[in-house]
């Protein structure tokens, strides 16, 4: 095959040379994937017109033929140089002519032949060729060993492969005849196309016969194995016959004692189970269930137990999820649509989808606690979360939670044992991705029966849930899909380790004028809806929605507030009613005052003038802020200290803390030495009924205390916030926003906000104009330069000018 190339081109094409006595004209027949040994008999379809020429061509010269391959079976017209020059010659045994023009012939194969010269008639395309001599081994021992080993691997052959012929062997009389059999051995092997080719060119018998056996010896390996597979199929198929049949005889029992519907319905519990695709060792699991139910009394207590947790395991979405929605745009709009304000968490979750859409191996959710007054819209948020996202939403109620089988199930050894509310949840919304909202998770208690925080760590835990255990179900059930959102009012009522595990992000309570926003977006729409009323029949302006906010509710969120525009959309269809020619109907502030009654909140009068012994702080309260005002007052007495209006612990301390700054600073605030020995000193804050504590009035009972012994007067409309130690330092506090708000309500001009908040309030008020003077102060003789109208120091020049330069004074805008 290696010089079939030479060979063609040095071979003349012309028809009158002379050729040798030993070579032989005939027609030639290219065949595709196909090889026809000597001494094989092969049928062939012959359709191509100069194919059907020259059988035509060889039946008229004595049936002779020279037949060969193509060495691409894509060439219609092969020419000289796309066939193989090695063939063989070969005689036609029968022909028969089809309805469609083509012949079916049947050729057998006389000996190998080799193309001397490629001829093209009119008649045919012919070839002269040359037979070629089989080559025998020189010494007789060679070939009697080569044939001993290709024999015995036949025989091997024919024992796993009953299509061989066994009688081949034993018939060889001579080297010709073995030959003969070696060419028919080959025949009969599953051999392709190229090998066949390779054994037709190989004239010498003994490197035949030794490819032979290569092959033989391959066929060998890969019928023993394919033995080995097929016994082992077998084998397995007499295992499922013998279980079918027992099957069988198990159902005509059941059927006898007339449990067949019970069987049935076995089988279609298990299906549907396993349709579920739950893992493994849950699968493993139910069947093992299974058995155990089809033994139980249909009617025993057990029966009931184990169908009931079979039940629940078939309700469970074990690899259902839904589709993320992974548009910014759209998400973003949703949040916008429902929310006003609550800038942090819409960013948070815009980085939770960008993330997503960015990573698409991103699965573990983030778990995130919303901590903030009640109202705020936290419950409603992570609503509009799970729409965002597109996922199914469930609330879960922690409130008053304080058994742990509330969250990892009762074990179904206890009597009417259910999953945990976790598990539940998943039921309901038929998904392994919902958004899942824990609400209220700061109400939960514990007793003699648990803590339910303490189950809760592995539920928030993203390298825990991934294989949570519900009691009842005893299995592993991946929960790190899940998006869980939390809601507290108070931090401090959330264990730390639980707390640890939640991405907290604080929402404060909304300011008057993103309440009013709100009440334009969202309540008023909202009502009118409700109500059946139009914005042409109910007209409000922003003046009474303002005295509706300000005067008639007092709340950090909008509930209260939502109630309230409710009750005078009612009063708007009793004017309807009652005067049906009324087409609009304006609320005023007459009208408001009319059918809401007198306000019952109303702003805490400030002091025009300057007072002894009167400071204002800033509070906050879950309400909102509020300002408080300070009392003090100095009686002849024994160095006592009265604390009154329901002060804290935290409270009294503070103040004993500015009584001792000021007594280790008397001199320099102009006090004569042991003046605390012949005074009592008595501190009150106004409505004595409500509860207060903190130590953010440090400060302000300081600067108070310091007005009232030197009788020095405080500034009007100034007000204070902020916790002081023993040398005087202002340490920083928490809710600013809520206390500058209040501030500018009641008409503050002067705030005095701890150093340590300034970075806090800057960001706060960055995009919302709070048009207030803060001076963020370090120390109390800060606090006493700014608040007092006279400077209560001796040292007043240099002091004062000293104090003035370490004096933060900004204008937040």
């Amino acid at each position: 095959m290696d010089n079939e190339k030479n060979l063609l081109e040095s071979q003349s094409t012309t028809l009158g040379a002379m050729r040798d006595e030993d070579e032989l004209f005939l027609a030639l027949l290219p065949l595709k994937n196909v090889v026809l040994l000597p001494k094989s008999i092969l049928p062939v379809i012959v359709g191509r017109a100069s194919s059907i020429k020259s059988v035509e061509y060889a039946l008229k010269h004595n049936k002779v033929i020279f037949v060969t391959s193509q060495k691409d079976p894509e060439i219609e017209q092969p020419q000289e140089s796309d066939i193989f020059i090695h063939g063989t010659r070969a005689m036609i045994l029968q022909v028969m002519r089809m309805q469609n023009g083509s012949l079916k012939i049947l050729v057998e194969g006389v000996c190998r032949a080799r193309i001397a010269q490629t001829v093209y008639t009119d008649e045919c395309t012919g070839v002269y060729i040359e037979d070629l001599a089989t080559e025998m081994p020189k010494k007789a021992a060679d070939l009697e060993a080569a044939w001993r080993t290709l024999k015995d691997l036949y025989f091997a052959y024919t024992k796993l492969n009953e299509k061989a012929p066994q009688d081949l062997i034993g018939t060889e009389k001579s080297p010709e005849d073995i030959d003969y059999i070696v060419d028919t051995i080959a025949v009969h092997l599953n051999l392709s196309f190229d090998e066949r080719q390779n054994i037709l060119e190989t004239i010498n018998l003994k490197k035949r016969m030794f490819a032979i056996a290569l092959f033989l010896k391959k066929e060998i390996e890969i019928l023993e194995v394919e033995q080995r597979i097929k016994g082992h199929i077998q084998s397995q198929v007499e295992k499922n016959q013998r279980e079918y049949y027992l099957t069988e005889q198990i159902k005509a029992i059941h059927k006898e004692l007339g449990r067949e519907d019970q069987q049935s319905e076995f089988a279609q519990l298990h299906e549907t189970i396993k349709k579920l695709n739950p893992p493994t060792d849950v699968l493993e699991k139910v069947e093992k269930e299974l058995k155990r139910l089809e033994q139980m009394p249909a009617f025993s207590s057990e029966a009931v137990v184990s169908r009931h947790y079979l039940d629940w395991i078939a309700t469970l979405p074990w690899s259902k999820s839904t589709k993320d929605r992974i548009s910014l745009a759209q998400a973003e709009l949703i949040l916008n649509t429902h929310h006003e304000g609550l800038k942090k968490v819409k960013d948070r979750i815009l980085e939770f989808i960008a993330a997503k859409k960015f990573s698409k191996n991103l699965e573990r959710s983030p778990i995130i606690c919303l901590v903030g007054p009640p109202g705020v819209g936290k419950t409603s948020l992570a609503q509009s979360i799970a729409e965002s996202l597109g996922r199914n939403f469930v609330r879960i109620s922690l409130g008053g939670v304080r058994d742990e089988a509330e969250i990892r199930g009762h074990r179904r050894t206890y009597i009417g044992a259910l999953p945990g509310k976790i598990i539940q949840a998943l039921k309901k919304v038929k998904s392994v991705n919902p958004v899942i909202l824990l609400d209220e998770i700061d109400k939960m208690s514990m007793d003699v029966h648990g803590d339910p925080a303490a189950a809760l760590l592995e539920v928030l835990d993203p390298e825990q849930n991934k294989s949570f255990v519900d009691h009842f179900l005893d299995t592993e059930y991946n929960l790190s899909k899940v998006m869980f959102i939390a809601t507290a009012n108070h931090i401090d009522s959330i264990p730390y380790p639980l707390f640890d595990r939640m991405e907290v992000i604080q929402l404060s309570g909304y300011t008057t004028a993103e309440k009013l926003s709100i009440c334009k977006k969202f309540l008023i729409p909202k009502n009118l809806k409700e109500y059946g009323l139009t914005t042409r029949q109910c007209k409000l302006s922003d003046e009474v929605m303002t005295e509706v906010i300000t005067m008639y509710t007092k709340e950090a969120g909008v509930r209260q507030l939502e109630r309230v525009f409710a009750k005078l959309m009612r009063k708007v269809i009793q004017v309807f009613l009652k005067n049906k020619a009324t087409k609009t109907v304006a609320i005023t502030l007459e009208r408001v005052r009319e059918w809401l009654g007198h306000a019952p909140y109303k702003q805490t009068k400030l002091e025009t003038e300057g007072q002894i012994g009167l400071a204002t702080g800033l509070a906050w309260t879950e309400l909102g802020g509020d300002v408080l005002e300070t009392e003090v007052t100095v009686l002849p007495g024994k160095g006592n200290l009265t604390l009154t209006g329901q002060l804290g612990d935290v409270m009294q301390e503070s103040a004993h803390a500015a009584l001792s700054y000021i007594r280790s600073r008397a001199t320099d605030l102009n006090m004569p030495k042991g003046f605390h020995s012949n005074k009592d000193i008595h501190i009150h804050l106004p409505e004595g009924a409500i509860p207060k504590d903190g130590p953010s009035a440090g400060i302000t009972m300081c600067t108070a205390m310091v007005s009232a012994l030197t009788k020095n007067p405080i500034k009007p409309y100034v007000a204070m916030t902020g916790e002081i130690t023993l040398r005087g330092r202002v340490m920083g506090v928490g809710g600013l926003k809520e206390k500058l708000l209040a501030a500018k309500q009641h008409g503050i001009k002067v705030a005095l906000v701890p150093f340590d908040n300034k970075e806090d309030v800057q960001e706060m008020f960055k995009d919302t104009p709070l048009e207030i003077e803060v001076h963020f102060v370090k120390h109390m003789d800060e606090v006493l330069s700014l608040a007092l109208a006279q400077s209560s120091s001796k040292a007043e020049p240099k002091k004062q000018e000293s104090k003035k330069k370490t004096t933060k004074k900004q204008k937040v805008q």
